[in-house]
C-alpha cells in the first residue's frame, strides 16, 4: 500500500480549489429590480407615482430616489419598509428628493431598526438634519411611548460630490457617475453590480458621456425619457413656457438619444422610465417605442410603476 502525503501548502491549496468550485457551482443570488414610481416632473400624476426604484439583494432593500408616496409604494410592492439598508439620491429635484425623510420616518414607525446609510450630493447632510429637527416631537414622543430606537441614530448621511465607488456590502457594489442635469449640480447616475447582473439608473440627464461610461456593458439600464413632440403640449399652461420648454430639452433625453446612449453603452437591457409627459392623457406604448427601437436593437421595456424587472 502506498501513502501519499500532502504538506500544508498543497493542503491549504487543495482546499481553495475545492471551495473556489464550490462557489461557482452555486447559482449567483438573485437581484430583483422594482420600478416603484415611473412618472417625471414634481406635479402628481393620476397614472404614474413620482421616481422611484428599489434593488433587492437578499434581504437587503437599496431605494434609489425618493419620489411623492415612496414608501406606500413600497407596501404595494411587497417590500418591507423595514428592510431598506440604504438609500441613494440621485439629484435634488423634488420630484427625486421630497419623501426622502418621509421614507426613513415611516420605515422606522414600521419597526426599522437597523442602520440606513443614505447617499447623494450635498446638501444632503443638512436635509437629514433639518429633517429630523422638523419632526423631532413625533420622533420623541413614540421613543417615550413605543419603545422604539432614537432615529437620528438609525441614519448615517454620506455625500458625494465625484465619480467613483461608493459603497460595497457583501454582495452588491454601486458606483456613481456625474452626468449632466443643468442647472442642478452636481447629479448622479448609480450603477449596481450584484451577484447575478448589472443595473443602472440614470437619475435625470441630458445625453452623457459619464452615464455612457458608467452603463458600459450593464445588463440593465434604467433611463428618464423624453418625447420631443409633446413638449409644447406640456408647456402649454405655464405662465414661464419658454423657459421650461428651453429646462426640459437642455437637461432631459429625448427618447431617440436614449437609445443612442443604450447602443453606445452596450446594454442588454433598456428600461424607460421617468416619462416626460407622464401624466394623461398617456402617450401610447407604441409611440414610445417607434421613437426608441431605430437607435436600440436590444431588448425595450416601456416601465410600469410596481414592475418587477
Amino acid at each position: 500500500m502506498t501513502t501519499r502525503w500532502i504538506d500544508r501548502r498543497g493542503f491549504i491549496a487543495a482546499g481553495a480549489a475545492l471551495l473556489a468550485a464550490e462557489a461557482r457551482s452555486q447559482p449567483a443570488r438573485a437581484s430583483r429590480l422594482i420600478l416603484l414610481g415611473t412618472g417625471g416632473g414634481p406635479t402628481p400624476k393620476p397614472n404614474r407615482s413620482a421616481p422611484a426604484q428599489a434593488i433587492v439583494v437578499g434581504d437587503r432593500i437599496h431605494v434609489i430616489d425618493c419620489g411623492d408616496g415612496v414608501a406606500r409604494q413600497m407596501v404595494l410592492a411587497g417590500l418591507p419598509l423595514k428592510a431598506i439598508r440604504s438609500v441613494f439620491l440621485t439629484h435634488h429635484h423634488s420630484d427625486h428628493n421630497a419623501d426622502f425623510g418621509n421614507l426613513l420616518l415611516l420605515s422606522w414607525a414600521a419597526s426599522l431598526a437597523s442602520k440606513v446609510d443614505a447617499w447623494g450630493p450635498p446638501p444632503l447632510a443638512a436635509m437629514t438634519r433639518q429633517f429630523l429637527d422638523l419632526n423631532a416631537y413625533d420622533i420623541a414622543t413614540r421613543v417615550a411611548d413605543e419603545g422604539r430606537p432614537p432615529l437620528e441614530d438609525l441614519i448615517v448621511a454620506h455625500e458625494i460630490m465625484a465619480d467613483g465607488l461608493v459603497m460595497r456590502d457583501g454582495d452588491v457594489t454601486v458606483t456613481a457617475a456625474l452626468v449632466d442635469h443643468p442647472p442642478v449640480t452636481p447629479a448622479f447616475a448609480y450603477r449596481f453590480d450584484c451577484p447575478d447582473r448589472s443595473i443602472v439608473i440614470s437619475g435625470d440627464t441630458r445625453p452623457s458621456a459619464g452615464l455612457v461610461r458608467l452603463a458600459r456593458g450593464a445588463d440593465v439600464l434604467v433611463h428618464e425619457v423624453l418625447y420631443g413632440p409633446a413638449v409644447d403640449r406640456i408647456v402649454a399652461s405655464e405662465p414661464n413656457a419658454t423657459t421650461l420648454r428651453e429646462h426640459l430639452l437642455a437637461s432631459h433625453t429625448l427618447a431617440e438619444d436614449v437609445g443612442r446612449v443604450a447602443t453606445e453603452a452596450g446594454v442588454k437591457t433598456l428600461v424607460l422610465s421617468h416619462f416626460v409627459p407622464g401624466g394623461l392623457p398617456a402617450i401610447p406604448d407604441e409611440a414610445w417605442l417607434a421613437a426608441v427601437r431605430p437607435h436600440f436593437a436590444g431588448k425595450i421595456v416601456i416601465g410600469r410603476d410596481l414592475m418587477e424587472i
